[in-house]
């Protein structure tokens, strides 16, 4: 028996999230297909993360154990010659039997992508959220550092009824900016349910002027969705890397 480690790049706009589900079209249903046919045998695989209905992945681990003596190069071009193009495996190796793409994960990160102009890019279509107005990046930029450190994000998750803790470290959380484009990138050791959205809608209420940047840290003071802003749209969003290491996570964080 062997348990291999996989990472995989998604668009989700077709996709109900990743977790399997009953009812609905998911990438975990998809890939367990094709990798179950290339491995010859069924097999679960176990995801890293759940993603929700729209939102993308860059990069995106998963671990299944096989019986299979296919080589890791063979496994990458087998299930990629089987996958449809909106799923591609990007590496496969080797990993200890008691690796657990979720459960050893120590950190995410994220990024948001906004295009920011009055006219429509055809060419991000369900990849970034068009965002018509003028952008206050500086202000925007103000309010993002109070997200930063250890805090109770109960005011910035849709439903916090299942979680042990709403407790969560954010170690970066930067906004750049390139002509129309406006990418957010969050970096934290887990994330609440709709946690990412409700922190870029609350950015681009504060843009707005609806949200003044001090009001943040009295926002996660109240634990009270209804003192946040709104939930931003999930095809903006993308899963973009996934830490096994502390020194990989906190690198590069200021």
């Amino acid at each position: 028996m062997r348990n291999l480690k996989v990472m995989i790049a998604y668009r989700g706009t077709k996709y109900h999230g990743f977790q399997r589900q009953n009812n609905a079209l998911t990438v975990q249903e998809v890939v367990e297909r094709h990798v179950s046919k290339v491995l010859n045998e069924p097999v679960t695989i176990i995801g890293c993360s759940r993603t929700d209905t729209g939102v993308h992945a860059n990069n995106y681990c998963f671990n299944v154990k096989t019986s299979s003596k296919i080589n890791c190069r063979g496994f990458v071009r087998g299930v990629n010659g089987e996958l449809p193009d909106d799923i591609s495996v990007l590496s496969c190796e080797d990993a200890p039997m008691d690796f657990h793409a979720r459960f050893d994960c120590v950190g995410k990160e994220y990024i948001y992508k906004m295009h920011c102009s009055e006219s429509k890019n055809p060419f991000a279509a369900d990849l970034m959220y068009h965002y018509r107005r003028p952008f206050d990046l500086e202000a925007v930029k103000a309010a993002a550092k109070y997200f930063v450190g250890e805090h109770d994000f109960t005011s910035f998750c849709a439903d916090c009824s299942n979680v042990s803790t709403p407790v969560r470290t954010i170690y970066s959380f930067k906004i750049e900016n390139s002509g129309d484009s406006v990418l957010m990138l969050v970096k934290g050791n887990g994330f609440l349910y709709n946690m990412i959205r409700i922190m870029v809608g609350t950015l681009i209420e504060v843009s707005e002027k609806n949200i003044k940047p001090d009001d943040i840290p009295y926002i996660l003071e109240a634990k009270d969705r209804l003192k946040a802003g709104r939930t931003a749209m999930a095809h903006g969003l993308y899963l973009n890397r996934i830490f096994y290491s502390e020194d990989e996570l906190l690198k590069d964080v200021n």
